[in-house]
């Protein structure tokens, strides 16, 4: 083989398309994992959304000129950490996840519903799975890798044939060979591995790839010898080698491309040896040839990207544009978009190029798993890509059959889609939900908390979107300044972070203050304005303050926790704190170490429940000062506690990873326990849909932000949905309207509120809009609901603590008609003023009910029994359609600019003066000012006039060969001019014309070198010339007839 051989690639060109062509509307997520977070077949694509565990997943190519619509598909409890296609069933998808299982999904053809749950499922594994890929000739058979090992799964059985477990530290990378005979790995421990998964578990060859540790990838060419890796030398520059396995010592050739960070995804198609490199989090696409037989890594091309790559994926070779010699096509994978690039080779002819599109290999498999284990070599047919002979034989995989449609969910041909009822049909929330024991897709909820309608046109709009919030339109807006409270100094930063950091009711707030003493400040929320400069009066603990709550029921009490074990209870004058106080109304002892939460009881009266580094949780009665009750069962930190809405039951959620249920008068030990968060940082636990369900917000093992919903009736079996939401240190302080069931979730030191309405069934998220602050906060607590202005549909009102500020925060809810009382937003609320029962009926037994209050203000009619609306009566298409010629548009536009210049006609204002007194010269000044722009005005409208004239005169002169021309033009797709250019003619004289054409035609033969292009841009040109001599030839014979009269 000739070594200079010229490449047949080597004026290959990246083309990104316009915005037109982009998937755009979408929001990407990239997970901490080794895939490429988004893969195509011929014709879906699935990428990771921004929601933990769901991928979105959009047809390849659109359909006609619709806009392409992404669902989403719940997969996962967990991050989606790879996927992978089915080579033969474009509608097979494979999902790896962190949550240690593989799943396999039938997907539909577009327009129909996604399954509610997978085809099957393998593992779990011993960790989070890493990497996914589909047997390359055997239908059937898997590839995975998770830790430290490799797994061959015969999916068909949901049994591994093999473990691959001979790595030193975590796999990293995995990969069939293109007959599906071997499979390389690589790893952590810099180690590239090659095995035969048939004859042993242990690797036949292995030797050092890259001598950083970090991100190691491999992909194999077309054929079984050569295969490519990336990572990073030991200066921390990428890298990418070329590997033969008969001479594994050593790499054939490497190439180092720069000291950048970002981890290289190596993108190769075996069938061109084009090799596409992908930077995670950059803005530009490396193309290289790979050519084995040189051995030679030549650069092809580059492509500068508008958006980072999140993720990047191929585009099956049997999907490309052949007749426009589509080499390639990347789908780069950004935050809001998806981009196809195409990779294209010029050529100067439109037709099938069979050197650059061999044959490849078909959607047929060669063997199934049980051949393909007992030692078949049988290879997958190959197919040509000529348009005129490629077969489309159609192929459905046995792992996940196509569900027959029931009777409760066919449909007559003529029924559309939307009108099918959505608990039928897959929806697609915003939030990331699914339940890890029965995984499912995120259906719509109908419960009345969902605000979800179930008329025709609603269902039809949530069978696409998936079930949405009523409040997924929330506005969080800071109230005006004068409701502030500033000039506040000396908070407070380093109370524990199981505090909310301070407290309040609806008439005060308590501040802890970092002065010495344990100082706690309490500030008049109807007495908002710039505090003095002087000290303020405050509560004197003696010891610093771990957490504080004020009486539900009595709002001039106070209950302060120190570090010293102690619990003191203040009584505030109702005429606020006028001077610093030094003895409480009363001292709690009991507890050995330190108390961290306090948590009054929501219906009884004088009971309150502490935890503390003692790890116990205590009862107090504080109508006798003494404690009653003890929990006991943890065995490290709590982390918090509450309180059942009922209050019959205590919830905790430990630093020993344990979530319990308690009953405290039925025993001290715990009535349930399951599994609580990973991390082992921060947690809080509240009771939510009821008291059905509790909330824990906590860390993963990654150190993310995470919530998990619990059945109170099922802690053991773990949580039924897991929602990641982000990385911060801060611990999520959870806030819940059992109103509305939402959430408002945020941290210490954040500046975003998170807004989630909870329900008792999938999706069980559903997310709203956020608040975003333009600075951090130090705390974020929920008022009381008798705060929030109804009127404006105001749903919250919370309390936002800054370093020097208290800023009040409402939500609000757009609505229309806000004249009437919103009664699907405000249902009658808890007076939680009230107590059900007093301390010594609940330590008895006994049980109370809240009573209920309407926050419907007087005088107004719920939304409910208003009147309905009489729909506006639209003006026929016809009036906004009508289709108006170029000539009554000009017209239009010359009389409305003469109207706004004035009328040439109407007296000037001199003609009106006959003497002016000296004493009104001022006044007159300022009219001949004006009388002058008028004067221009008018010119400037003459001249309009005229040219408009003049215009209309010389097209009139034209006639109909004006016209007849610009028809030519169009039809032949050239101007007159661009004619002239080609024949290099200046005058239109058909000699001369004939002439040169003759001369060109020949000249661009492609027997000397020209081309048919070449000579159909000749004869093109020709016609349109003789075209126009028509034209005027016709035009004199007409100026030749005598006027008709």
């Amino acid at each position: 083989m000739n070594r200079f051989k010229v490449s047949k690639f080597r004026h290959t060109e990246a083309r990104p398309p316009r915005r037109e062509a982009w998937i755009s509307d979408i929001r990407a997520g990239t997970a901490p994992s080794c895939g490429n977070h988004i893969k195509a077949s011929c014709s879906l694509i699935a990428f990771n959304s921004d929601r933990p565990g769901v991928l979105g997943i959009v047809p390849l190519e659109s359909q006609g000129e619709d806009k392409r619509q992404v669902t989403h598909l719940g997969c996962h409890s967990d991050l989606v950490t790879d996927l992978d296609f089915s080579p033969f069933d474009d509608f097979l998808l494979a999902t790896a996840s962190a949550d240690r299982t593989v799943k396999v999904w039938r997907l539909p053809a577009s327009g129909q519903a996604l399954p509610s749950g997978p085809g099957l499922l393998l593992g779990p594994e011993d960790a989070q799975v890493e990497v996914l890929q589909f047997h390359p000739t055997a239908d059937g058979v898997l590839l995975s890798a998770a830790g430290r090992a490799a797994k061959v799964w015969d999916a068909t059985k949901q049994q591994s044939l093999t473990e691959l477990a001979t790595h030193g530290d975590l796999v990293q990378g995995a990969a069939w060979s293109r007959d599906g005979a071997l499979l390389g790995t690589t790893c952590k421990d810099k180690q590239l591995r090659i095995f035969d998964p048939r004859a042993k578990p242990e690797a036949a060859q292995s030797t050092p790839a890259h001598e950083n540790s970090r991100d190691g990838r491999l992909v194999w060419t077309g054929t079984q010898e050569h295969l490519v890796s990336t990572g990073f030398n030991q200066m921390r520059e990428r890298e990418v080698k070329l590997w033969d396995t008969r001479l594994f010592s050593a790499a054939l050739t490497s190439l180092t491309l720069d000291a950048s960070p970002r981890s290289l995804m190596p993108l190769l198609d075996p069938d061109s040896g084009l090799l596409v490199l992908a930077g995670k989090g950059e803005n530009q696409l490396y193309c290289y040839e790979v050519a084995p037989q040189q051995p030679a890594l030549s650069p092809v091309t580059q492509c500068l990207l508008e958006s980072a790559l999140r993720g990047a994926a191929l585009v099956p070779r049997r999907a490309l544009a052949v007749m426009g010699c589509e080499v390639l096509r990347v789908l780069q994978l950004s935050d809001t978009a998806i981009v196809p690039i195409s990779y294209h080779v010029p050529r100067k002819t439109m037709e099938f190029h069979e050197d650059l599109f061999p044959d490849t290999a078909g959607c047929v498999p060669a063997s199934d798993p049980h051949a393909w284990w007992a030692g078949s070599g049988q290879q997958v047919q190959r197919v040509s890509l000529h348009p005129a002979r490629r077969a489309h034989p159609s192929f459905t995989s046995c792992l996940a059959p196509p569900a027959e449609p029931t009777p409760a969910t066919a449909r007559p041909a003529g029924t559309p889609v939307g009108d099918a009822d959505p608990s039928e049909g897959f929806s697609s929330p915003p939030s990331s939900l699914t339940s890890p024991s029965t995984p499912s897709s995120l259906g719509p909820s109908l419960t009345s908390t969902s605000g979800i309608g179930t008329s025709p046109s609603q269902r039809s709009l949530h069978s696409l979107l998936g079930p949405s919030s009523k409040f997924r339109h929330a506005q969080g807006t800071v109230l005006h300044r004068d409701s502030h409270i500033t000039n506040l100094k000396g908070l407070n930063l380093t109370t524990p972070g199981e505090s909310d950091g301070f407290c309040a009711n609806q008439l005060r707030v308590a501040v802890p203050l970092l002065s010495s003493g344990g100082q706690v400040a309490v500030l008049e929320l109807r007495k908002p304005g710039r505090l003095p400069d002087t000290a303020l009066p405050t509560l004197q603990n003696g010891v610093a303050v771990t957490d504080l709550a004020w009486d539900p029921f009595d709002p001039y009490r106070l209950a302060v926790a120190g570090e010293d074990a102690r619990i003191r209870l203040w009584r505030v004058p109702p005429e606020g704190l006028q001077e610093v106080l030094t003895m409480p109304e009363a001292v709690l002892t009991g507890h050995t170490e330190k108390i961290y939460s306090l948590r009054f009881h929501p219906l009884a009266a004088d009971i309150l429940a502490s935890s503390s580094y003692d790890l116990t949780v205590r009862i107090w009665d504080l109508k006798v000062g003494a404690e009653r009750l003890r929990l006991q069962g943890h065995r490290d930190q709590i982390f918090g506690l509450a309180w059942s809405p009922n209050g019959q039951q205590l919830a905790t959620v430990c630093k020993d990873g344990r979530l319990r249920i308690y009953e405290p008068r039925g025993s001290p030990e715990p009535l349930q326990e399951g599994p609580g968060p990973e991390g082992a940082r921060g947690a809080r636990v509240v009771w939510v849909c009821d008291g059905h369900y509790l909330l824990v917000s906590g860390f993963d093992s990654r150190s993310e932000r995470q919530l998990l919903l619990y059945s109170a009736k099922a802690l053991a079996s773990g949580p039924s949905a897991v929602l990641g939401l982000d990385v911060a240190p801060s611990t999520l302080l959870p806030s819940y309207d059992p109103d509305t069931s939402l959430v408002l979730l945020t941290g210490k030191g954040d500046t975003r509120v998170f807004l989630y309405e909870l329900l008792p069934e999938a999706p069980f998220f559903l997310e709203c809009n956020s608040f975003t602050s333009p600075d951090p906060h130090k705390g974020f607590i929920l008022l009381p609901k008798t705060e929030c202005d109804v009127r404006e549909v105001e749903f919250a009102r919370c309390l936002r603590l800054r370093q020097t500020s208290l800023e009040p925060v409402a939500f609000r809810l757009p609505r229309v008609r806000k004249e009437f009382f919103q009664d699907d937003v405000f249902p009658d609320t808890t007076m939680s003023w009230k107590p059900a029962l007093s301390a010594e009926a609940w330590l008895e037994g006994a049980n109370g009910t809240p009573q209920l209050l309407s926050l419907q203000p007087p005088g107004m009619t719920p939304v409910s029994q208003a009147p309905r609306e009489a729909p506006a009566r639209r003006a026929p298409s016809s009036v906004y359609l009508e289709e108006k010629s170029d000539q009554q548009k000009k017209e239009e536009l010359l009389s409305a600019m003469v109207a706004k210049l004035g009328n040439r006609e109407d007296p000037l204002p001199q003609d009106s003066f006959e003497g002016v007194d000296e004493d009104e010269w001022a006044k007159y000044l300022a009219q001949i000012i004006v009388m002058g722009a008028q004067v221009v005005g008018r010119a400037f409208a003459r001249a309009l006039r005229q040219e408009f004239a003049a215009s209309r005169a010389a097209a009139d002169a034209r006639g109909r060969a004006g016209h007849q021309s610009a028809a030519a033009s169009n039809l032949s797709g050239l101007s007159l001019q661009e004619a002239q250019q080609i024949l290099n003619v200046s005058k239109l004289s058909p000699e001369e014309i004939q002439k040169n054409y003759e001369h060109l035609f020949k000249v661009n033969d492609k027997s000397v070198g020209g081309s048919f292009y070449l000579q159909s841009k000749v004869v093109r040109a020709k016609e349109r010339l003789e075209e126009e001599l028509r034209i005027q030839a016709q035009e004199d014979r007409e100026r030749q007839q005598p006027p008709k009269t």
